[in-house]
């Protein structure tokens, strides 16, 4: 599990017309990027940091949302004495984030997993066989993992695969906006935040 933060930047409180000759202050002021905190790895810290530019870039480029130009990000992972460490939370990193700069909540009862690359190409990921059984456990019925990956979720017995539905991806494409992975996820009704 994971919490996002943001942090706004400060609002002014000038009236219009002094505010419009402090622009350029004001811009100096915004602070954006991205916070970690909690025990985490180097991996998973750079996984978070790769999640965290795809989401930027695809937001800026193919949707003119500029949430993660403008604000700052802190995603913490809590339980911090259990060390967290691997590349496959990339996949449902980038997924929270573009939910968060959307504020559209991503669906319900959905597992995702895969390392992304910077150009949002899905990269093998490992522990495919304890990452279904984890979902089975809590009741997922739709998994998101890797096209990569295919064959090992083949391999696992039927009585594993049975009741999950998998959704494989190569690359969470921006050119099929509003479609590809990522959007697909989001509630198809653009609700928003309450």
């Amino acid at each position: 599990f994971f919490f996002l933060m943001i942090r706004r930047p400060p609002r002014s409180t000038q009236s219009r017309s002094s505010a419009a000759s402090d622009v350029y202050k004001r811009q100096q002021q915004v602070r954006s990027g991205l916070k970690t905190t909690g025990s985490l790895g180097g991996v998973m810290k750079e996984s978070m940091q790769i999640a965290y530019t795809y989401a930027k870039s695809f937001l800026y480029n193919k949707l003119n949302n500029q949430f993660l130009e403008r604000n700052e990000v802190h995603i913490h992972a809590p339980e911090g004495a259990i060390p967290k460490d691997g590349p496959s939370a990339g996949l449902a990193i980038t997924s929270a984030l573009v939910s968060l700069a959307l504020q559209r909540p991503i669906k319900q009862n959905v597992a995702m997993t895969g390392e992304i690359s910077l150009r949002g190409k899905a990269l093998k990921i490992g522990g495919v066989k304890e990452k279904i059984l984890a979902a089975k456990r809590e009741g997922i019925k739709e998994v998101i993992l890797p096209t990569s990956n295919k064959d090992n979720l083949m391999d696992l017995p039927e009585y594993i695969r049975e009741g999950i539905q998998s959704v494989s991806y190569t690359h969470l494409r921006a050119h099929e906006t509003p479609e590809h992975l990522v959007c697909r996820l989001l509630l198809e009704k653009k609700k928003k935040y309450t």
